[in-house]
């Protein structure tokens, strides 16, 4: 980010009424456009993603034009000052007049290409702190001055043509490699304190110590805290990998599926919710109603602290996740481990999914480095929890005797 408005990099917030996004009123012929002039805010070029927080931006020159790009009014505003509340402020209110200022929203972010024309950004998120945009050209559009508005058609244009995605809410994501877990793993050893070193990653991250990355708009952070009672499923041989069943804090389990024969960086995966059905069945629900061979393993209990990374590159969001598990019959035996794991992309535009390989590739580098430099791990795996359990057994089988004992129902139940 840079923290002047001179940049050759010139970098616009384009305000105009709500409408003209949803398409609830035909376009009026004297309607103000906003252009606030901002320091360039993308972290690379051409980015996918951009974030604008208002408070960041400082005293920013503001004109008011009407169609056809002629200037009807101009100031300097605070960007803290402009939507205070997610409502025009005083400042912007003034300048656009009585009748624009309510419907007033951030249309887009604009930015200049070395080559001439603008890249548009759609505004799919706006709150009173900040707002997320999304390109939606491929190519620039609008030469010539940005204050003489020929971008404008071509940005309301592409915006009504992914007006399906960007009108509503979370749909501009999509997932590629549907129904496929992609994930590198790290075991820790020895294992940090999971809370401190997420705490810590994620500075890094909003620090911009991953290159073109930082933490994913609004939702970098979650915490999980589960019980985990799986079965190694050994047939038939297609059928190979596990099932899990996890509690849910109302009722019944969710019941996740995996299918490999050995440890690897992609698998199949599948989560079946709603399952209403208690402990003391669920092996006779893999073996009766999925046609399952399976031997029952140790339950655990794990802890999960959840980092979402997003590339403001290419939009796509990873997971790093941070977990210790330990068995609930003999909390002392823990694995503790961070995975890597593609999660979704934000972006209306095509990307060629192999992105998402080098992409992890280039993530999984500085991850590796990362660890290594506080000697935690020096070398990703793709260590199972099912081979974790597995050679739990081997090592101490009098742990298996624990899976045959009754596991208490420690689920919050909600009031009936």
């Amino acid at each position: 980010m840079h923290d002047d408005h001179t940049s050759d990099r010139g970098a616009w917030v384009a305000l105009g009424g709500i409408h003209l996004l949803n398409r609830t009123a035909p376009r009026r012929p004297d309607e103000p456009i906003v252009l606030v002039r901002v320091p360039p805010q993308e972290v690379c070029q051409p980015a996918t993603t951009v974030v604008v927080h208002w408070n960041a931006l400082g005293l920013c020159p503001v004109d008011a034009l009407r169609p056809g790009g002629a200037r009807f009014g101009s100031a300097r505003i605070d960007g803290g000052e402009l939507f205070p509340d997610a409502i025009a402020g005083p400042a912007l209110r003034d300048l656009v007049g009585a009748n624009a200022a309510p419907g007033l929203v951030p249309l887009c972010y604009l930015a200049a290409h070395p080559s001439g024309g603008y890249h548009a950004y759609a505004q799919i998120r706006f709150h009173p702190e900040d707002a997320c945009f999304i390109r939606t050209t491929r190519e620039p559009v609008g030469h010539g001055p940005a204050e003489e508005l020929h971008w404008l058609d071509p940005m309301l244009t592409a915006r009504t043509e992914s007006s399906t995605a960007l009108n509503n809410h979370l749909r501009y994501f999509r997932k590629h490699f549907l129904g496929t877990e992609l994930e590198f793993k790290y075991t820790l050893d020895p294992a940090p304190d999971i809370w401190a070193a997420s705490m810590e990653l994620l500075k890094a991250l909003r620090n911009g110590e991953l290159e073109e990355c930082r933490p994913e708009y609004r939702e970098e952070f979650q915490i999980h805290h589960t019980e985990n009672h799986l079965f190694d499923v050994t047939g038939p041989e297609h059928e190979s990998g596990y099932a899990s069943f996890i509690p849910t804090v109302t009722a019944g389990h969710v019941l996740k599926r995996k299918w490999f024969t050995e440890d690897t960086f992609a698998r199949r995966e599948e989560l079946i919710p709603g399952l209403d059905i208690t402990s003391d069945r669920f092996e006779e629900y893999l073996r009766e109603e999925l046609g399952l061979q399976v031997r029952a393993m140790p339950p655990f209990q794990r802890v999960r602290y959840d980092i979402q990374c997003e590339s403001m590159r290419t939009g796509h969001v990873y997971g790093i996740f941070l977990d210790h598990c330990s068995l609930l019959a003999a909390p002392d035996v823990v694995l503790s481990q961070c995975e890597l794991e593609y999660l979704r992309s934000r972006s209306v535009l095509d990307h060629d999914q192999d992105e998402v390989l080098r992409e992890m590739e280039r993530i999984n580098d500085w991850l590796r480095s990362y660890f290594t430099s506080r000697r935690w791990a020096t070398e990703h795996t793709y260590y199972s929890k099912r081979s974790f359990l597995r050679h739990v057994v081997d090592l101490r089988p009098e742990l298996a005797a624990a899976v045959a004992a009754p596991i208490p129902d420690n689920r919050v139940q909600e009031p009936t």
